[in-house]
């Protein structure tokens, strides 16, 4: 269960997210065509950089379609499990793994959708992965899948990210949305807490949780058990499973206070990314 949170787009309109979206594409790209071994491991992924690169050229070429109002069949469950095996069918049917070649899929896919945003309202719903969403979510969730396998390309490679804090901020929408969808019963069973999670110089918002059911609210919680305060792109990192809450607290890039501080390092057990 998931409180109204408005998926309003960013101040920016569409065309913000648009813009974000074909940016970050265009810096993977770049890291594509830059002498990237396709058969070179990705750290901490069972993917090559071949592998990772065509999975993000497919996802970037489903994302296009149903932004220009294309349907699909249902792909996986939702779930974590469910989209990693969808995942894995659709890369075995999916035989490229030139580097160059994904880069130019990635970043036309990424054209494609900014085209098919401004083409329509952005209340628009749209049947996706992980839900029905609105197109403002949608592009929001391209940004944040984006981020993510970007972020473990250039790891791979040795080069700087692209992830920050005005991206991160623009993830928000789909993360409020899917944190309900991920769940984990095991996690949560038992657990009534409630949270303030804070992005330094920036967003603030209000998760409880009861009943292994989960409510995002905009803005600070009143009465949050525990605040957590945390370096926005060390946030998106924890939120997509990319760094452990004891890297982000060796580091000082997350602090917490309240009544019960010690849920904080907990806090992203209970959401596993997909």
């Amino acid at each position: 269960m998931t409180a109204p949170v408005p998926s309003r787009p960013p101040a920016g309109g569409l065309s913000e997210l648009a813009a974000a979206n074909t940016a970050t594409a265009e810096a993977i790209g770049r890291l594509l065509r830059d002498g990237a071994d396709p058969a070179r491991p990705i750290p901490g992924a069972s993917w090559t950089i071949g592998e990772g690169a065509a999975h993000l050229a497919l996802a970037n070429l489903l994302m296009a379609e149903l932004a220009a109002g294309a349907e699909h069949p249902v792909y996986g469950d939702g779930t974590p499990g469910g989209l990693a095996a969808a995942n894995e069918e659709t890369l075995a049917a999916y035989p490229e793994r030139d580097p160059a070649v994904l880069a130019e899929v990635i970043e036309e896919q990424a054209h494609a959708f900014g085209r098919a945003l401004a083409a329509r309202p952005a209340t628009d719903t749209v049947r996706t992965p992980m839900g029905p969403m609105d197109l403002a979510v949608l592009g929001s969730y391209l940004l944040t899948h984006q981020l993510g396998h970007g972020y473990d390309l250039a790891r791979a490679l040795g080069r700087p990210h692209m992830i920050d804090r005005q991206r991160v901020e623009l993830c928000l929408p789909f993360l409020f949305l899917a944190m309900p969808r991920v769940l984990d019963p095991r996690t949560t069973a038992g657990l009534r807490a409630g949270f303030t999670v804070g992005l330094r110089g920036g967003s603030r918002f209000g998760v409880a949780i009861a009943d292994r059911k989960v409510t995002v609210s905009q803005g600070p919680l009143a009465g949050a058990d525990c605040t957590i305060s945390c370096e926005p792109v060390t946030f998106l990192l924890l939120a997509l499973g990319r760094r452990t809450p004891l890297q982000a607290l060796a580091r000082l890039q997350t602090l917490s206070w309240g009544r019960k501080p010690w849920l904080a390092p907990r806090f992203p057990s209970y959401f596993p990314a997909p």
